[in-house]
């Protein structure tokens, strides 16, 4: 079986940001990606730049596209409303996500922290949304898993059966919470199947581009970083290169680890940065598309 990977971004808040982003897709869209992600601010707070990014995205690459939706800071017209006008630009895709308190940080994967700010008449749960957004049109749902149990609740049990709820709304793959712990995950995974749970479940993987700035993620998502990850980076704050090889080194054992369990698809939470994503996907085995247009042709 083939690997399979996806990619997450944000939308840009600044020109250069803009940039950077646009850089990180042209160098990862030649790997085959099966579809990127575009993050949509876990309070709701970014909804035009997302909107606008996908757009660009769709109109200017051959790339499939994922907005993420989140129930916080819309009604639910409006979010029905959002996911209908994605439909008629030809989005089929969305990750359907509860959000996030108000002031989570830009960029980043989810975390899931209690969920502040519903609109009256919204959505309160991602599986009344993965529901309400089932009944207008039949996207493919993502939606989040976490190995190491919600934040709220801090155990496997309650997200299982979340998960459950939310797959059973529609949901046809479930993108963890970044981790570490590779058992943790497999562990997680074997649940997933042994209650009878059928939909992907994919190991987000979170490329360490800044030590310090992962660990405050962590702490917020519940994610245990494990001491041998703290002795790893360890005195290198001022030191960029080491840093990138040895995150390079980190998340390539992570993936060939879970390929040797069986694990064919990834997601990556790319911080729109290419460099540490495209290493670990050469890794896999992926290779870019290079060939020009007259050979593919023949």
């Amino acid at each position: 079986m083939a690997v399979s990977v996806s990619f997450e971004f944000f939308p840009p808040s600044s020109d250069a940001m803009a940039a950077q982003l646009w850089e990180a897709v042209q160098r990862l869209a030649p790997l085959g990606p099966r579809f990127v992600s575009v993050t949509y601010g876990a309070d709701g707070s970014t909804r035009a730049r997302t909107h606008d990014c996908v757009l660009r995205v769709l109109h200017e690459t051959s790339l499939v596209v994922a907005p993420h939706l989140t129930c916080v800071g819309a009604s639910r017209d409006e979010l029905l409303g959002i996911a209908q006008d994605y439909w008629r630009h030809g989005v089929r895709h969305l990750v359907a996500l509860r959000g996030d308190a108000p002031a989570s940080p830009p960029g980043g994967p989810a975390c899931g922290r209690a969920a502040a700010g519903h609109a009256a008449g919204g959505f309160a749960h991602a599986s009344d949304l993965v529901c309400g957004l089932k009944q207008i049109a039949d996207f493919e749902i993502s939606v989040a898993a976490y190995p190491e149990g919600h934040p709220e609740t801090r155990t496997v049990e309650a997200d299982l059966e979340n998960l459950r709820r939310k797959i059973d709304a529609g949901a046809s793959r479930a993108i963890t919470q970044f981790f570490f712990d590779t058992d943790l995950f497999l562990r997680y995974r074997d649940r997933c199947a042994a209650a009878g749970m059928r939909a992907a479940i994919v190991p987000g993987i979170l490329p360490i581009t800044r030590f310090a700035q992962m660990v405050k993620f962590a702490e917020r998502c519940g994610t245990s970083v494990p001491d041998w990850l703290h002795q790893r980076f360890d005195g290198l704050e001022d030191d960029a290169d080491t840093r990138r090889m040895i995150a390079a080194h980190v998340a390539i054992d992570q993936v060939q680890r879970l390929r040797q369990h069986g694990v064919e698809e990834f997601h990556f939470y790319t911080l729109n940065r290419a460099e540490l994503s495209y290493a670990i996907c050469h890794a896999l085995g992926l290779r870019a598309d290079v060939q020009p247009a007259a050979a593919r042709v023949a």
